[in-house]
């Protein structure tokens, strides 16, 4: 029954993207928005219900391995397997705004995280901190979206109503789906007895990290590389500021000092594809394949860590 429910989820999210792309794409035009501010605001945001609804519940029972493991995983899948794969497909173009503004902010809040975490705790004061540098973000994006109205990109243009409609039916699909999918993985990774932080940073960070996987995938094949790439990088600075601010503020988290290796892991992540995004202003289909083996890689390692299982 939970393979059944497993694939359901799959289609909702998959469904659930496409009108939200839709959606969301047509907002913008009309607004005379930047697709890349859609994409790194409602888009990242709704893509990121997900790992919301995860890590607080989590937080909320006290399961900080499964909270604090769902953001670095959710992260560290975002920057690889989302831009690896959509890239793949067809290679994402890098906005100047991504480059010289959103990739620097993102790797900046991650080095924030990592010294919070070098007392292996996420205090309420500091998670007040990140809640604080959010809301400084998304002044930013305002100001800058308010002040580049006449750069919105030409797409299909629905309705009002259809727009919000595409908008509201996709979120819901794309929530419904994500917590679909992460209660059935979760249920089928417990019964072969992986630990909670192995179970967040992989199969929950995997489930709650579909529906930007599928959305910048849809978002690429139809060549709006501001969403495909906004919306990353936008859910890896939402997951961090919102997610654990929030989750921080209703219960302070323990951190496992694993997680410390991992976030400087993601650290290193977060500079190779800004490397990869300066390379003729764009990611190509070679430097994709490199951001899935990588992932690989690190799955491997991080599964030979937690068993003791190593091969020199």
């Amino acid at each position: 029954m939970e393979y059944i429910l497993l694939i359901i989820g799959f289609v909702l999210l998959i469904k659930g993207a496409d009108f939200f792309v839709d959606g969301a794409s047509s907002v913008a035009a009309k607004l005379k928005v930047p697709s890349l501010i859609i994409g790194l605001t409602v888009v990242s945001i709704g893509t990121s219900l997900p790992e919301a609804a995860v890590s607080i519940s989590a937080s909320l029972g006290g399961v900080n391995g499964i909270s604090l493991g769902n953001v670095i995983g959710s992260n560290i899948f975002n920057l690889l397997m989302v831009v690896g794969i959509s890239s793949i497909i067809l290679p994402i173009l890098t906005d100047r705004a991504i480059l010289t503004r959103d990739m620097p902010f993102n790797i900046g809040i991650t080095v924030v995280l990592f010294f919070m975490l070098l007392d292996s705790h996420l205090s309420r004061v500091e998670a007040v901190i990140l809640l604080l540098l959010l809301a400084v973000y998304l002044f930013i994006l305002i100001r800058s979206a308010l002040k580049n109205r006449e750069e919105g990109e030409e797409t299909k243009v629905l309705t009002w109503f259809k727009s919000i409609l595409f908008i509201v039916l996709g979120a819901a699909a794309i929530i419904g789906g994500g917590q679909l999918v992460v209660d059935s993985a979760k249920t089928i990774a417990a019964s072969l007895g992986m630990s909670d932080t192995l179970i967040g940073l992989t199969v929950v960070a995997l489930g709650t990290s579909l529906p930007e996987l599928v959305t910048s995938i849809v978002a690429a094949r139809k060549g709006d590389s501001g969403i495909a790439m906004g919306n990353v990088i936008g859910s890896c600075i939402f997951n961090i500021l919102f997610i654990l601010g929030v989750a921080g503020v209703i219960s302070p988290m323990t951190a496992d000092s694993a997680f410390l290796i991992d976030t400087g892991i993601l650290i290193g992540i977060c500079l190779v594809m800004l490397l990869f995004a300066f390379t003729k202003r764009k990611t190509d289909r070679l430097e994709g394949a490199a951001c899935v083996l990588i992932y690989v890689a690190y799955t491997a390692y991080i599964i030979m860590r937690t068993y003791g299982i190593w091969i020199f």
